[in-house]
């Protein structure tokens, strides 16, 4: 692909809602997300508004139903904790009432159980031979991993870690 090629800007609003319906339709997207887009695309302000108004109206866009998406995929695919899901939400400038929202669509047990699976697979890595080391090491692993301190500490002790 051509890097030197500049991108065609685009000026007509129909168009412009046409390519951010496709863009919407692809996957659930945050409203931030679609405005920079457009932005990206050369549209200005004024006919940004409306395309996300638009998008809002035809429901394109919902920002409840992506926070729910977003959290329920990073929770499934990568196995992140509510303080990962939530810091990537925040990037995405999704609003807190839905981050909480978001959050609470996710089931505790599997929540817990995917701590369990994080952990056990992180100590079934590592070679520190000191017990509080290795204690030491998983609880960090799953902090990265967005997991609560105080869970994390439960399922050491239950996991007699």
């Amino acid at each position: 692909m051509d890097e030197t090629k500049p991108k065609k800007k685009i000026t007509d609003e129909k168009v412009g809602l046409a390519k951010a319906e496709h863009f919407c339709a692809y996957q659930e997207r945050a409203q931030q997300e679609v405005r920079d887009k457009l932005y990206e695309w050369g549209l200005y302000t004024d006919a940004v508004e409306r395309i996300i108004t638009t998008l809002i109206t035809d429901n394109f866009l919902n920002e409840e139903r992506f926070a729910k998406a977003y959290a329920q995929g990073k929770f499934n695919m990568k196995g992140w904790g509510r303080h990962k899901i939530k810091q990537g939400l925040k990037l995405k400038r999704v609003s807190d009432p839905l981050i909480r929202k978001a959050l609470l669509a996710i089931d505790a047990d599997d929540y817990y159980n995917t701590l369990e699976k994080v952990i056990d697979k992180k100590n079934n890595l590592l070679t520190e031979k000191d017990s509080f080391k290795r204690r030491y090491k998983l609880q960090q692993y799953a902090l990265s991993r967005g997991f609560e301190n105080d869970l994390i500490i439960e399922c050491l002790k239950h996991r007699g870690l």
